[in-house]
């Protein structure tokens, strides 16, 4: 066994930016959803989650027509980081919406005090 942490249940953390120290994810308002993918260690099936690329997964939240989306991944100590959120109004993911969520996981391995 890799991880010796006693602890058998996952933890959320919000990435926040280095320059603002605002967190875009802890601003919204589906912290229900966050719960559900804590509790269900990371890990929901379709329509709720989708592999997005590498580590990277999406976490999808509709409230009529409101499409919200959340980049987050799984990191050490059964933590989950949430990257990134956005308003889907396309039927593909923007690119430019991905990019920003890698950026954030490389931040994240770059400097692990932004999520603790």
């Amino acid at each position: 066994m890799i991880y010796t942490e006693s602890t058998t249940e996952y933890r959320v953390k919000f990435y926040k930016d280095i320059k603002t120290g605002r967190s875009p994810v802890e601003e919204t308002k589906v912290l229900k959803y966050i719960e559900f993918l804590r509790i269900n260690k990371g890990y929901l099936d379709e329509p709720y989650s989708k592999h997005i690329k590498g580590k990277i997964r999406e976490l999808r939240v509709d409230f009529g027509y409101n499409k919200h989306r959340i980049f987050y991944f799984i990191f050490i100590k059964k933590t989950i980081i949430l990257l990134h959120t956005f308003f889907k109004t396309t039927p593909k993911t923007p690119i430019t919406e991905i990019k920003k969520a890698e950026e954030n996981y490389y931040n994240v391995l770059k400097n692990p005090k932004i999520y603790e």
